[in-house]
């Protein structure tokens, strides 16, 4: 069984065996994962841009939000083109100090709506492998290109409208900060606020120093979400929600979809109702 989180420990112990990507990335520096990629990596890793591969054009309406979701036949082209195969065991990474922690576990995410389920976070991050002892690399390794197949799990997903006209007792949870879930201030979108009846329930709750907390932790930081009997995670583009995607696997909270449009796509319609403050 695959589980949702290895240790540097482990990777070190099986760097030959796996298939490794890194996911860093930064919103307000979009260059700055492949930056830090070319100045050192993890041998054999390779490096996965959050636009340019795993999101799809930005639409001029903003239907969709500020990452959209590619098709599976675009993602799939991505995955082969980086030498992903249906077999490997895929290890997903990215630099929690830099306050990219939700990027390894977006890409997690995503292989996992694509069907593909070998695929683990590196907890800690960069930070956690070089603290361990982990060399570094400058080598960017050439793959032979894969046919990777998907089988996408569309039921992973919510749609704007299954959120707009969501069933009781479905519990709708914002993972951004709290300053942005009360529309006190907006960094990235054009509009602050949230989706009316949402719960704030930020990703970075489910870490801490870096690395993320044990699954009892987890459980007691989750309990509301836990006792419901659906859940919708959304955060501003469907990013950083993964974040809290990654933290109910490790509790084994199983009932949760993602809004991938989030709050970018949910304000792309004017008519649609925003709530601030607490």
């Amino acid at each position: 069984m695959t589980t949702p989180l290895v240790s540097p420990w482990w990777l070190s112990e099986n760097l030959a065996e796996v298939r490794i990507l890194d996911a860093r990335f930064k919103l307000s520096d979009p260059e700055l994962g492949l930056r830090a990629y070319r100045a050192g990596h993890i041998p054999g890793a390779l490096f996965v841009d959050l636009e340019r591969d795993l999101s799809a054009p930005v639409r001029a309406d903003r239907v969709g939000g500020r990452h959209p979701l590619p098709s599976t036949e675009v993602l799939a082209r991505v995955f082969s083109r980086l030498g992903v195969s249906n077999s490997d065991h895929v290890i997903a990474y990215d630099d929690p100090s830099e306050g990219q922690g939700f990027y390894a576990p977006h890409l997690w995410w995503l292989l996992r709506y694509l069907g593909h389920d070998r695929v683990s976070v590196l907890d800690g991050g960069l930070p956690a492998w070089i603290a361990s002892g982990g060399a570094l690399s400058t080598d960017t390794p050439a793959p032979s290109p894969t046919e990777f197949a998907v089988h996408p799990r569309p039921g992973m997903l919510a749609s704007v409208e299954e959120v707009a006209s969501r069933a009781a007792g479905t519990i709708l949870i914002d993972s951004r900060a709290p300053d942005r879930f009360r529309g006190e201030t907006e960094p990235v979108d054009w509009k602050g606020g949230h989706i009316p009846g949402a719960i704030n329930l930020p990703w970075s709750g489910g870490i801490e120093s870096g690395q993320w907390k044990p699954a009892t932790d987890q459980r007691q930081r989750l309990a509301e979400v836990s006792a419901a009997p659906d859940a919708i995670v959304y955060c501003g583009s469907g990013v950083s929600a993964c974040g809290n995607l990654l933290a109910m696997e490790i509790a084994g909270v199983k009932h949760v979809r993602l809004y991938v449009g989030s709050w970018s796509d949910w304000i792309s319609d004017p008519d649609r109702p925003i709530a601030t403050g607490g």
